[in-house]
């Protein structure tokens, strides 16, 4: 057993270095110091207190749409759906908040309702994806591909329409909420600790769901052979709705926290690509929700990090995107190979 966990790290610090080569190949052919944006990376991320707190704004929608991609994998779904959840969970909470501020229920109660409401309209919007393959036939990433289109149109709508700001309509977004319905940050930081306990929450809850529970294993039984857990009396399809609905409540509340503790209002991307950020990390982790929590929080620190290239080295802040992408395809490669090796043994 202790071989075999010997091997496993082995073959993953493997897929690690192959990505740093490639990365690093990439900035020598774009005429740039590897080592050089390597070190700016890690500054832009890590350097001081408030910057790492930047990565933890990051890490929190991240996290959050990673735990509810974890339940939708399990089941062996790809809910490609989860950018247009996000973004339906931002519009619920900002219409609970547009629909509250003005009453006698206090901030508090204002803002944990606007959360659920987030919640809620992310697993509305998932809930159609899954409708969408389990009665009509369509496969999940068609439709949830279908729908990301839709809920962006209708957030665009909103924003240049029926709640733009007075006089004027504003890619800047909505009118911005009181700061009595902000979730509490540090002082003098846009950092909320609420918004970092409930990610944590919501990873721990994954983690219990999928590795401590009878539910937990008969979702697993459904995305390892769907017809074989049918025959043993796992009603599937069921399954496979309640994980898309679970997988939209998480990015329904990554979507409240961007309004409620981050923008403050709806802007037209307030996704901000969370969402096939989460598929990566997912990937990423071969589905193991223990690594989630690390690995997110190295993507995160990418995005932040990438600010400063663009600052010191004149390079391109998409950079970190194409770290984050050759990471994914060479773990991909690399399981691959691993794979059929120890078959070949």
């Amino acid at each position: 057993m202790r071989n075999e966990t010997l091997i496993n790290i082995t073959w993953k610090i493997g897929a690690i270095a192959l990505a740093l080569i490639l990365t690093t190949l990439v900035l020598i052919a774009a005429d740039a110091p590897p080592l050089a944006a390597y070190i700016n990376l890690f500054k832009g991320s890590f350097s001081s207190w408030v910057k790492f707190s930047d990565v933890l704004i990051a890490w929190v929608p991240l996290m959050l749409v990673t735990s509810g991609l974890l339940i939708t994998f399990a089941a062996g779904l790809w809910n490609i759906g989860i950018e247009g959840q996000i973004i339906l969970g931002a519009i619920s909470t900002t219409w609970a908040l547009r629909l509250l501020q003005d009453s006698t229920l206090s901030p508090v109660l204002v803002i944990i309702l606007s959360i659920l409401a987030g919640m809620a309209g992310g697993a509305l919007w998932a809930s159609l994806t899954g409708a969408l393959k389990t009665f009509g036939g369509v496969n999940e990433i068609f439709g949830g591909l279908g729908l990301n289109f839709v809920a962006i149109a209708f957030s665009l709508w909103l924003i240049f329409g029926p709640w733009k700001r007075p006089g004027v309509a504003s890619m800047s977004g909505t009118e911005p909420f009181p700061r009595t319905l902000w979730l509490p940050a540090l002082e003098g930081m846009r950092f909320s600790p609420w918004s970092v306990a409930l990610a944590v929450l919501g990873i721990l809850l994954v983690f219990l769901l999928l590795k401590g529970t009878y539910f937990g294993l008969r979702l697993k039984a459904v995305g390892k052979n769907p017809k074989a857990a049918y025959l043993l009396g796992v009603p599937t399809w069921q399954y496979m709705m309640v994980a898309f609905i679970a997988c939209g409540a998480f990015a329904g509340a990554a979507g409240a926290m961007q309004v409620t503790a981050v923008y403050h209002r709806l802007i037209p991307s307030i996704s901000s690509g969370y969402g096939y950020l989460g598929l990566m990390v997912a990937m990423l982790v071969n589905y193991q929700v223990v690594w989630a929590v690390p690995v997110a929080l190295f993507f995160a620190a990418l995005n932040i990090g990438s600010i400063q290239l663009p600052i010191i080295l004149k390079l391109d802040s998409s950079l970190s995107g194409v770290i984050q992408g050759t990471l994914v395809l060479s773990v991909l490669l690399v399981e691959g190979i691993r794979q059929k090796f120890m078959k070949k043994k």
